[in-house]
């Protein structure tokens, strides 16, 4: 009932992964990466000096630099050791009583750091008895970057969870290992497919450098938030005035979700909480216009 020793295999490559159905991509300043279960116990499974271990644990080593040189909080989760059987309860059945207390640290090369948060963890999912939701909602952030192992247990629930918690999943498909290559490769269709997004580990680099280092490009005008607001509560524009109080036009949280989200994709950089302490469109354009003046604005940013 216990781990098998795991064959070594060689990571696939991005010519062999699936196409993800989404065309997320990751935003620093909404993104919390997890380093999952990356301890001395799950990694001994592993030839450690062979892949895929030793090519993902670098991965990961740059991912991380990457992420916290982007401002990127760092999230690790490890199972405790000599579990009490009520905690344990199902697991046990599957994987026997778990962990001792001679290997239950992270492995030393990816250690977390004075400002790293660790979590104990206690089911597959990342989610499940830990604060990490509360976490990411506290601090605005609604991006999961997952590497670690092992892919189609732990990181598959965890990506699961997220999607169905509105969290986008962005699984690094090459800075997991799994059981097999087989495993790998069904991970990564299934979270390609059906829950979140997966990404090379160079793409997922580039796609962090581009956040931190382009200038932003927007569409975003007065006239356009005003049709955008129109639109969603199904009325014609000349109906939004301009210093209503737009929850008396039928404006509730869920639809300011909405209008925020699809602002982000156009260069909006708000968080929702910024968003709802006013109430009327020429507040909420003060709030938006004093974001994109932060940076300035060039066509094709991240061409």
């Amino acid at each position: 009932m216990s781990i098998p020793k795991i064959p070594n295999y060689a990571l696939p490559k991005n010519a062999d992964f699936p196409e993800n159905k989404t065309d997320w991509q990751i935003d620093p300043n909404r993104a919390v990466l997890l380093v999952h279960d990356m301890q001395q116990y799950f990694v001994n499974f592993y030839q450690t000096d062979t892949s895929p271990i030793s090519d993902v644990i670098k991965n990961i080593q740059a991912l991380k630099k990457e992420a916290k040189n982007n401002g990127v909080p760092v999230v690790y989760t490890a199972q405790p050791a000599d579990q009490n059987p009520k905690d344990r309860a199902l697991l046990t059945d599957f994987w026997g009583t778990g962990l001792d207390d001679t290997y239950t640290q992270i492995i030393e090369d990816l250690a977390p750091q004075e400002d790293d948060i660790q979590y104990t963890k206690w089911r597959y999912s990342a989610f499940k008895r830990t604060p990490l939701l509360d976490y990411m909602r506290e601090n605005d952030k609604d991006q999961l970057i997952i590497c670690g192992i092992y892919g189609h247990i732990g990181i598959l629930a965890t990506s699961l969870d997220a999607f169905m918690l509105d969290v986008k999943p962005f699984v690094i498909a090459d800075a997991f290992a799994d059981f097999t290559l087989e495993d790998h490769k069904f991970t990564l269709k299934y979270v390609s497919g059906r829950c979140g997004n997966i990404k090379p580990l160079e793409l997922a680099l580039d796609e962090l450098k581009i956040k931190k280092n382009a200038k932003r490009a927007h569409k975003l005008t007065f006239d356009s938030i005003k049709q955008d607001i129109a639109d969603i509560l199904l009325i014609s524009i000349d109906e939004v005035e301009e210093d209503e109080n737009l929850t008396y036009l039928g404006l509730d949280s869920i639809r300011a979700m909405s209008l925020l989200e699809k602002w982000r994709r156009e260069g909006c950089n708000i968080t929702f909480n910024e968003l709802v302490q006013t109430v009327t469109l020429n507040e909420w354009w003060k709030t938006i216009a004093a974001d994109l003046n932060r940076a300035p604005v060039v066509e094709d940013a991240l061409a």
